[in-house]
């Protein structure tokens, strides 16, 4: 164990829905060069990245100013997900020959027929959506909450998704290292060992907080689904447990799944996840356990959002369980927003592990919890993975507050039909505390 994470007694997990890095941080250092005022190289956007459109003329990134109509519901509809479609912006093919390297050179034109999917399916889009959307970046000051968290503590900029495909398969990787072969939302639920029980039996007392219903992730695990009411909250229990000195060893923390929720997954509001990620944050750093805690702020996948950086190949396949789609486990997902917050973390660090190592993605979340409390690994995957105690590399807590006067945008009003719209994952969760918590599933 590394002598940062020895000086953690919480790890705090916020995991957010469907944005790419590139997306939401790619602009982060983009006036100084990319370049972190601690002198730390940023790998973010310079301005000239594009992808061909569908007339084959490329089209270039933009920034996503707060005066940019309808910002806090870009890119306007819901890109492509999955992993045919993720093949599709990587490569540009949903069937890449093997061993091909990624061009990143589809975002567009896969993202333009995504816009015909929704309006086919009757979800709702933003008047005017267009295929160069995808390419829009939020500028900073968008995003001032997310922002001032990646500034004033830890950015990870080659933080990558653990699979190139959508929410089930990476959140599976997150809390049980594998996916047990699968590539899509189909399989909703698990039959391997979380992190959860994992610590539960090793008497390390955990906590899943759902935002205002019973947590999602509680449902997705047989450990978990016989768990106590005690390791399951609401996100008011998760304030109260910060405030009281209560947090357990490690906490995970879901949004509100709702198309009017706070998940950020597109296109739902921005803002309204904004506030939620300054509501965490507020809760741990003003609570008496600051001192001794590590937020780790993530998203699942990039969810058909734009990215220049190729993720790369040679993760460790989990186990050997056969892929769908042909799948083998040896490649990672596009990048995804990662910052870790610490007053153990100088202000301006961009953290990413040594070049041709094993790279940070979301297994190193378990790498971390397991290292710092002696734990087995689950798969051969987060046996694998680097942890992030090296980030922790201050002697004593800062006392500053990077976040001072920082306040969320005020939320847009979510438009009628977005909000009559169902949330797939809300749907998801309701289907599996029908099947595991009957009569619960309104709870």
């Amino acid at each position: 164990m590394s002598l940062g994470l020895s000086a953690i007694d919480h790890v705090v997990v916020l995991m957010l829905e469907n944005r790419s890095f590139d997306h939401l941080l790619g602009y982060l250092y983009h006036g100084s060069g990319n370049v972190s005022p601690s002198g730390a190289a940023f790998e973010g956007l310079t301005g000239s990245e594009s992808c061909p459109g569908p007339d084959g003329k490329p089209v270039t990134v933009y920034p996503i100013t707060p005066s940019t109509a309808d910002a806090y519901f870009m890119p306007g509809a819901d890109p492509g997900e999955g992993f045919q479609k993720a093949n599709n912006q990587l490569f540009g093919t949903p069937s890449p020959a093997p061993g091909a390297a990624p061009t990143m050179s589809g975002f567009v034109t896969d993202y333009a027929q995504a816009i015909k999917d929704n309006q086919a399916k009757k979800w709702y889009v933003v008047p005017g959506t267009a295929p160069s959307w995808i390419m829009g970046c939020y500028a900073p000051e968008t995003l001032p909450v997310l922002s001032a968290l990646a500034r004033g503590f830890a950015v990870c900029d080659h933080w990558f998704s653990s699979v190139p495909t959508e929410t089930m398969p990476n959140r599976a990787f997150t809390c049980a290292g594998t996916s047990q072969g699968h590539m899509d939302d189909v399989t909703k639920s698990f039959t391997v060992p979380s992190i959860f029980g994992l610590l539960g039996q090793h008497g390390v007392p955990w906590k899943i907080y759902g935002y205002n219903k019973s947590p999602l992730t509680r449902l997705n695990f047989p450990d978990t689904q016989r768990a106590p009411a005690a390791n399951i909250g609401l996100f008011t229990d998760f304030q109260a447990d910060a405030a009281a000195g209560r947090l357990p060893a490690f906490a995970f923390l879901e949004p509100s799944w709702s198309s009017t929720g706070n998940s950020q997954h597109p296109n739902y509001s921005m803002a309204a996840g904004e506030q939620l990620i300054l509501d965490t944050y507020r809760a741990v750093a003003s609570g008496p356990g600051w001192a001794k805690t590590l937020l780790i702020l993530t998203y699942d996948e990039h969810g058909g959002c734009y990215d220049h950086v190729p993720p790369p190949s040679g993760a460790t396949p989990p186990d050997s369980t056969p892929g769908e789609f042909g799948f083998d486990f040896t490649r990672f997902g596009p990048r995804v927003p990662t910052v870790l917050v610490s007053p153990l973390i100088p202000a301006g660090t961009v953290f990413r592990v040594a070049a041709g190592t094993t790279p940070l993605d979301h297994t190193s979340i378990l790498a971390t919890v397991e290292r710092r409390w002696n734990l087995p690994p689950l798969t051969r995957r987060d046996a694998a993975a680097p942890d992030v105690g090296a980030v922790l590399t201050l002697s004593a807590p800062r006392t500053d507050d990077p976040l001072a006067g920082v306040t969320a945008p005020a939320a847009p009003p979510v438009p009628a039909a977005l909000a009559a719209q169902p949330s797939h994952l809300a749907q998801v969760r309701d289907e599996l505390a029908a099947r595991f918590e009957p009569g619960s599933a309104s709870s």
